[in-house]
């Protein structure tokens, strides 16, 4: 079992900068691709950017390339998963979920939600204009 928590979301303005740290601990999380997913209200929960369990792979949404910059801390208890994001727009605005996937690619856990293990309880992120 993977526990996931997340923090960091707030009302920002447009061209604002917003981090999200997620926690992630329990047993083997050290196997486990992290990443981050939004779902903004009446769409689909969509992949932003996921990270390696091991190494330095990620992998990003086309709408967040050159904005959104993932990283993974692992420490002795836990890996924190942070969001940076930056230059923030209205269209970013939505729920952001950490996710955990085992025995996967940054890639195919990005684009595929079902292959997700373990939900955070989500962030309210949102953007003024």
């Amino acid at each position: 079992q993977v526990q996931l928590v997340e923090s960091g979301g707030a009302l920002v303005q447009a061209g604002g900068s917003l981090r999200l740290s997620c926690a992630a601990s329990g047993y083997t999380v050290e196997y486990y691709e992290i990443g981050w997913f939004r779902q903004a209200p009446g769409k689909e929960r969509e992949g932003v950017s996921c990270h390696r369990a091991s190494g330095s792979g990620t992998h990003y949404a086309e709408s967040v390339k050159g904005r959104f910059t993932i990283s993974r801390d692992v420490s002795k208890d836990k890996i924190t998963v942070y969001l940076q994001m930056n230059s923030l727009e209205p269209e970013d605005t939505a729920v952001y979920y950490c996710a955990a996937a085992y025995m996967t690619t940054t890639q195919a856990m990005c684009t595929r939600a079902r292959s997700v293990d373990f939900w955070g309880q989500g962030t309210q992120v949102t953007v003024s204009s």
